[in-house]
């Protein structure tokens, strides 16, 4: 208690705000959603997992800040329930619409926010996949250009994309690789860049599904090591591709240069190992050149990349996020892992991040 009490001292001068709220269960996925709501769903594997839309608290909204507030000020709007562990969420922007993915197989689930007189969050469909029985949970991105369209896929040559209301497919990858996927984003209505577990690149067009695809090689490294995709507004143009390796090895590369690397470094998180369940890296939209890194322990570190060389030394962080793991109650149970975070779309140094013991947290921290 002592560390949490000495935390609890530091976050009147660390942080412009601080709110802290506890799940009835942990969240692997924080989704902003129509109307600034945040969604989160449970991960159990026993079913009955929650899917919720909350409002954030009112100071995210306010002008001014209100400095440090009390617990549980996130309220719950509507829910429902998913027989399946949520591994990934996205909202349909445009539409009231939410997908969803996870174990045991690549299917994706589609989920309707009700209307205002109601507070369910109810299941309308499914769409499943050829030979999805027995593939990896689906990672799945979406857009609204030309309609609600989902990109959902397990493996490289899995890719498809779907328009969401009448679960009709409009993009069918021709790759032939099995290699699984550890992140899907699109690139504009016209592309969509793929990530492989080992860090391989994949730009492919969606008005060609039988022309060439852009590859991008993984960064050279042991097979044991696995990748994410950051999560990137690379199509807008403000940012390059971010990946984040279970060695805690950062690469950034602009796709029109893409045979060598814009920038690397070395993110510092504690023992990088193999296990790469929760890793995360993901671009502040609004707060040029840093990114915010999590999934290796109780942390989350933001970085500022602005100052990066392909050196691959290791990088200073700008400020690390500890309240996950001084923050609580304490107790003899496995120290919390910090299992999502994301950015808030308009205030450039807040970010949401939630935890392994249910703990969601949202900060903004004090520019030195």
């Amino acid at each position: 208690m002592e560390a949490a009490d000495e935390w609890l001292l530091q976050s009147l001068r660390l942080y412009r705000e601080l709110h802290t709220f506890e799940l009835q269960a942990p969240t692997r996925v924080i989704e902003w959603a129509r109307g600034s709501r945040v969604c989160v769903a449970g991960y159990g594997q026993s079913g009955g997992n929650e899917i919720l839309q909350l409002i954030p608290p009112p100071t995210l909204q306010a002008k001014e800040t209100q400095g440090l507030c009390p617990e549980r000020d996130f309220k719950v709007e509507c829910g429902g329930f998913s027989k399946r562990p949520v591994y990934s969420l996205k909202h349909v922007p445009d539409t009231s619409l939410l997908v969803t993915s996870g174990p045991p197989d690549s299917s994706v689930q589609v989920w309707q926010v009700s209307a205002e007189d109601s507070d369910v969050i109810k299941s309308v469909s499914t769409i499943v996949t050829e030979n999805g029985t027995g593939q990896p949970w689906a990672k799945i991105a979406t857009i609204s250009a030309r309609a609600p369209w989902v990109l959902h896929g397990s493996t490289l040559d899995s890719v498809h994309i779907t328009e969401v209301e009448l679960r009709k497919n409009v993009y069918k990858g021709v790759s032939q690789d099995p290699e699984e996927l550890s992140g899907v984003t699109f690139l504009g209505c016209d592309s969509v860049l793929l990530c492989g577990v080992r860090g391989r690149l994949c730009v492919a067009d969606v008005r060609q599904p039988q022309g060439p695809v852009l590859a991008v090689p993984a960064p050279a490294g042991p097979l044991s090591e696995r990748w994410c995709l950051g999560s990137s507004c690379a199509f807008q143009g403000c940012q390059p591709v971010a990946r984040l390796s279970s060695r805690g090895l950062l690469t950034l590369t602009d796709l029109r240069k893409a045979s060598e690397p814009l920038a690397s470094a070395r993110a510092r998180v504690p023992s990088p190992g193999t296990g790469a369940e929760f890793l995360s890296v993901s671009w502040a939209p609004a707060l040029p050149g840093c990114l915010a890194v999590s999934g290796f322990d109780g942390t989350v570190h933001v970085y500022d990349t602005q100052s990066w060389d392909s050196s691959g030394r290791e990088a200073e962080p700008t400020f690390v996020h500890q309240g996950h793991v001084l923050g609580g109650a304490g107790g003899s149970g496995d120290p919390a892992l910090v299992t999502a975070h994301t950015w808030h779309p308009q205030n450039p140094r807040t970010v949401l991040s939630a935890a392994s013991d249910g703990s969601l947290h949202v900060w903004d921290w004090v520019q030195p």
